[in-house]
């Protein structure tokens, strides 16, 4: 490997009548010594020749292991590689990316932007990691802190760091959000919010509750859609908007179309309201609202036309922030769900006027009826497989994590079963032949001992259906 120091201050040669290396121009300035002639590895200086032998001998062992990280790349600062290198070159979805830079430009750069990317160590982390708390709730920090060891991983790709301080530095643990079962509403909550309502937005709940939509999905939903016929509605899209308010449509949640069947009395609703409030055309652009510049974008987000089930009162799409406002949140307080708790002064052009401000109550939004939907069904005895695919998770496991709890016989056999082993004179029962437990029982039952026994995590279950249309399980312990 080659790789040599260079002395600056004295010529290579030696004086051929004196036999010493004269001074150069450079005697007593700067750096003395220069490490040189590494392929792929810039020139360095060095005050002493120790630190150069040292540096030298380093990155000719890293340079050989495909290992080397010039630190000088490093001292860009953590704002600048985000906003030069990092930002620039992702290619997500609008709707994915509004959020995402909102958190980072409101409350990633302003804590830790100012650090040079190898100055980001455990006392950078645990200064941001506090500051981040006193900003934003748990889960809020939690997906920033994700944002965080993302950007340093590129940063680590990208040959300016050796290691991504997020993984390295074990003492610092990022923040976890504050884990809390999905809650769904009794039937009078629900009959309440909807009677808040204007009768337009009625039939939203109805979507909510009787199809389990997201509030995007819901509002992207299309009269043909539905398919009265086979009573099924197909979710084939979502109303999106990015961060500058345009709209537009892209594909549900995951990437993924899905089909849900809706009930006779749910189709008779859906009917009613495509009388009284016909359905409007409504063109948008797919995936992003931002002008095509190629003729590839210009295919990819081509506009399509559908007819809304969902509306304004002007006959307009729905602006989501619009209808939590003013629809959502009054009807809440109508139902006595929420409380109008102060006002605000809000300019309206050349105007001011004076708007309400709520109670905060997160929970209680639109999505609550997706988990209202989701503990009708577990609560019917539903088969975890279908509601998974109706409500458009990518793995039943999923499902069972946000709504096992919605299952009424959950736990009951294991506490009978514990009871009868405690007994002081059992009864010797002989068991009956019976099929190989279902996987939902053996997940629910390992949830259970997991929660009794204080674990982190509950074992893991695998299934694959077969071809005679049953489950073939695999357990495996965490």
């Amino acid at each position: 490997m080659s790789g040599y120091i260079e002395d600056r201050w004295l010529k290579k040669r030696p004086n051929s009548q004196t036999g010493k290396r004269e001074r150069t121009a450079r005697w007593g300035t700067g750096a003395r010594y220069r490490v040189k002639g590494i392929p792929g590895v810039r020139d360095r200086s060095f005050d002493s020749s120790e630190d150069a032998k040292t540096w030298l001998a380093t990155a000719k062992t890293d340079t050989s292991r495909s290992e080397f990280v010039d630190p000088r790349d490093g001292a860009i600062l953590l704002v600048d590689y985000v906003e030069q290198h990092w930002w620039p070159s992702r290619t997500d979805e609008p709707s994915t990316a509004a959020p995402m830079r909102s958190r980072i430009w409101r409350h990633l750069l302003p804590l830790l932007g100012s650090y040079a990317l190898r100055d980001i160590d455990a006392a950078a982390l645990r200064l941001f990691k506090a500051g981040l708390l006193e900003r934003v709730d748990s889960s809020t920090a939690e997906v920033i802190w994700i944002h965080l060891a993302t950007i340093l991983a590129a940063a680590t790709e990208d040959g300016r760091l050796t290691k991504n301080p997020c993984k390295v530095h074990r003492t610092v643990k990022p923040p976890r959000r504050i884990k809390s079962k999905a809650q769904a509403w009794t039937r009078e909550r629900v009959t309440a919010v909807r009677a808040g309502l204007q009768e337009r937005y009625r039939f939203a709940v109805d979507i909510g509750v009787g199809l389990g939509l997201r509030q995007g999905e819901a509002f992207g939903l299309a009269e043909e859609d539905f398919d009265f016929e086979a009573m099924v509605v197909h979710v084939r899209r979502q109303l999106r908007w990015d961060h500058r308010s345009r709209p537009y449509f892209c594909l549900p949640k995951g990437q993924k179309t899905r089909t849900v069947p809706m009930s006779p009395n749910f189709a008779r609703r859906a009917k009613a309201h495509f009388r009284k409030f016909p359905s409007t055309e409504c063109t948008l652009p797919w995936r992003n609202p931002e002008p095509p510049t190629n003729k590839l974008e210009e295919r990819q987000r081509k506009p399509i036309s559908v007819n809304l089930v969902l509306t304004s009162s002007q006959g307009n799409r729905i602006l989501f922030r619009t209808w939590n406002e003013k629809s959502w949140k009054p009807a809440l307080v109508s139902a006595g769900v929420i409380k109008v708790v102060g006002e605000a002064i809000k300019k309206s052009g050349a105007r001011l006027r004076t708007v309400p401000v709520y109670e905060l109550s997160r929970r209680d939004m639109f999505h609550v009826l997706r988990h209202t939907y989701a503990s009708v069904q577990l609560e019917a005895g539903e088969s975890i497989v279908s509601l998974s695919e109706w409500l458009g998770h990518a793995s039943p496991n999923i499902t069972l994590d946000h709504y096992a709890h919605f299952m009424p016989s959950a736990g009951r056999r294991g506490l009978a079963a514990m009871d009868e082993w405690l007994d002081d004179a059992p009864e010797q029962n002989v068991p009956e032949k019976s099929p190989a437990a279902s996987w939902i029982g053996l997940y629910l039952k390992k949830m259970q001992v997991s929660g009794h026994l204080g674990h982190a995590a509950p074992m893991k279950v695998k299934y694959k259906e077969t071809s005679r249309g049953g489950l073939a399980v695999n357990v495996i312990e965490c």
